[in-house]
């Protein structure tokens, strides 16, 4: 019989994505127990390519570079918000679509989480800046610099929006508060 440390048993990768077609934030954390290690989070700078296709390949690409390279257990992506131009919902959607595809290429799991969750798993309040969430982020992970862009930033705050989900059935709809209860009788108070 094989033994493994319990380190071992409880660690878990997330790649944490924040989808655009101009630049996509993206960001690894390795989560060994409740000890989160940062180990990159960046951006992909998509300005400089202006046929929207290539930019999905480019987008695709990068993902599966990235899950190639870190092997993580799981994908975190931020969901669409709501916006008044649909030519842009749409991009974005298309952004999201294919990081997704990378994921599910690999059989990586993945989670959709809403903007204003993530902002309120991070600072405590829904509806705070990208600067709220950068400081937040730098004080919990203690991070020594900060990226110049806002989009890596958001991208870390899905992967620890996802760490800080844990145990908590994210997929919406998948099952009930009744099964919740039932299957974690100890968080109830």
């Amino acid at each position: 019989m094989i033994q493994t440390t319990p380190t071992l048993l409880n660690n878990k990768l997330i790649l944490g994505i924040d989808p655009g077609t101009t630049i996509m934030g993206y960001a690894l954390i390795e989560v060994t127990g409740s000890k989160v290690k940062v180990l990159t989070y960046d951006t992909l700078n998509l300005k400089r390519i202006t046929n929207h296709a290539v930019k999905l390949k480019r987008i695709y690409d990068s993902t599966i570079e990235l899950i190639n390279q870190y092997l993580p257990d799981e994908m975190a992506i931020e969901a669409q918000f709501y916006s008044n131009n649909v030519q842009s919902m749409l991009k974005l959607g298309r952004a999201q679509g294919v990081a997704i595809a990378a994921a599910l290429s690999r059989d990586i799991p993945y989670v959709e989480y809403a903007p204003k969750r993530i902002k309120q798993s991070i600072t405590g309040n829904g509806s705070a800046s990208k600067e709220q969430v950068a400081l937040m982020l730098g004080q919990i992970l203690k991070l020594t610099d900060m990226p110049k862009l806002f989009d890596a930033t958001d991208a870390l705050a899905v992967a620890m929006c996802h760490h800080y989900q844990k145990g908590v059935n994210t997929q919406a709809g998948t099952k009930s508060w009744k099964s919740f209860i039932t299957d974690n009788p100890n968080r109830i108070k």
